[in-house]
């Protein structure tokens, strides 16, 4: 008799190929998160989403010329399945998606008016890596990378801290998206970076007696050989009465080039210099240029007025080497703002980064904008399609050039959680989406900020226990300082 029962649950549950009749309105659904009017990758996990301020039962229409999804919710809220939205999809590439929302309230049903979700014909890397961190950088506890799947909900870690003391773990980077050749640093307990090329783990200790820090900030040069870094002193601060609440600044900064053939940092005179602070470096598609922000230096208590500037070197590979002549993209002295977290997307012909009132912490700054220069015409412009009223920073691209992803605080001000845009050829975006979850109340009770997004072509291979070993059992490599080339 349960066996019949289970049974005719299931037939009635999955009955919602119906649509019931009602009223129509002109309003809009209020939905959470906002898709509406998204451009979204052909390959994304389903996008589940509620209605605000409902608890009742829900009929959604997904409708792109001749194919259409009917979907059942309760609730208030609506869980699409997996397989049926992925062959949508892949029906609606290049198009768009009209959804209608049918609300059941007391009497009657009410039909919203439909809103639409734009389909690119162009996949989104199938993987994104990232830290999970509560929002404050005073204490850690629970640490770790992950890695999510976004075709599915799937979650998984790539290191967490509970496997090595509790530590601090920082700054992944892969080079080109590749997930097989990625690095991160450990601090604090069995401190050093962990560099890992397909199934060879290395421990580097990467401070030394020229350097004034450990190595930092990473970037990979796409040949797979040398990592730019920047060495910072960094300080924080916490503000009593600032809508900026977290102050992290430099102290004194560097850019050396690390090269992972000979354990060597490699420099120049114009990445390492006093009368400047040089940071946030990243290599072009092409590994000729070097990329970096550079700032006149000011003391602590004028903080407000250190601004980066945008700028870039020449970067022989063969003979390791920089020109001696510096390109300035933006002048934080001639505009009056500051610059960070410069990127180039893999095609070459765009570099996206975040420019907001002073310093290069700007993942705390509430007037952090993403902004896009045109590498072939040298134009640039506020990428005010993805920007909200609060905090945009950190970014990365995906392998063809059609997708970022960032971090946003643009839900409550508190958390940064990763948003996707598409970008077309011409550095046009579509309206950002967030990153879906299975059930849409997810980002309301989860306490942790999603941190460094990075897009990649497939997933990391789990090596924890191996990583773990290596950063308790083995001294590391040490790095050695090579100096100042031309």
């Amino acid at each position: 008799m349960r066996t019949v029962i289970f049974f005719l649950f299931i037939i009635l549950t999955a009955c919602t190929n119906s649509l019931p009749e009602g009223v129509k309105v002109e309003s809009l659904p209020a939905v959470f998160p906002d898709y509406m009017d998204v451009t979204i990758p052909r390959n994304i996990a389903p996008l589940n989403f509620k209605l605000v301020d409902s608890k009742q039962k829900l009929r959604v229409l997904f409708k792109s010329g001749e194919a259409e999804l009917i979907v059942g919710g309760t609730n208030g809220k609506i869980t699409i399945p997996k397989k049926k939205w992925r062959a949508l999809l892949e029906k609606s590439a290049g198009k768009k998606i009209d959804v209608t929302v049918y609300e059941n309230e007391k009497n009657g049903w009410k039909i919203y008016a439909p809103f639409a979700m734009y389909v690119a014909d162009e996949p989104i890397d199938p993987y994104i890596a990232y830290r999970l961190i509560e929002p404050g950088y005073e204490l850690w506890n629970q640490m770790g990378i992950y890695q999510r799947d976004l075709e599915s909900h799937t979650q998984t870690p790539i290191m967490e801290n509970k496997m090595t003391g509790d530590n601090c773990m920082n700054c992944h980077s892969f080079c080109m998206q590749n997930p097989d050749k990625m690095l991160f640093h450990m601090r604090e307990t069995y401190p050093g970076t962990i560099l890992i090329d397909g199934d060879k783990i290395e421990k580097l200790n990467t401070k030394t007696d020229q350097t004034i820090s450990s190595l930092v900030y990473p970037s990979w040069h796409p040949g797979g050989r040398y990592v730019a870094f920047s060495v910072n002193a960094t300080k924080q601060a916490f503000h009593l009465n600032d809508r900026n609440r977290v102050e992290v600044f430099d102290e004194e900064s560097d850019v050396v080039v690390y090269d992972t053939e000979t354990h060597e940092i490699v420099t120049s005179p114009v990445l390492f210099a006093k009368e400047r602070w040089e940071t946030f470096p990243t290599f072009s598609p092409d590994g000729k240029t070097l990329f970096f922000c550079s700032a006149e230096p000011y003391p602590v208590t004028e903080f407000k007025q250190i601004k980066y500037s945008l700028c870039s070197v020449s970067f022989d590979p063969d003979n390791r080497t920089f020109g001696s002549t510096v390109d300035t993209l933006y002048n934080a002295g001639t505009d009056g703002r500051s610059a960070s977290f410069p990127r180039v997307s893999p095609d070459g012909n765009h570099l996206l980064y975040t420019l907001s009132g002073y310093g290069n912490f700007s993942i705390w700054h509430k007037d952090a904008d993403l902004y896009l220069i045109n590498l072939k015409n040298g134009t640039t412009r506020a990428m005010n399609e993805v920007n909200s009223n609060d905090v945009e920073s950190y970014h990365s691209w995906s392998s063809n050039s059609r997708w970022i992803v960032f971090s946003s605080r643009r839900i409550d001000g508190l958390y940064t959680r990763p948003y996707f845009a598409y970008i077309n050829e011409n550095g046009q975006a579509g309206k950002p989406f967030l990153l879906p979850q299975k059930d849409p109340d997810y980002y309301h009770r989860f306490m942790k900020s999603y941190n460094i997004p990075e897009l990649i072509t497939g997933k990391v291979k789990p090596q924890g226990r191996s990583i773990a070993l290596k950063a308790k059992n083995d001294p590391g490599v040490d790095v050695k300082f090579k100096g100042s080339l031309h």
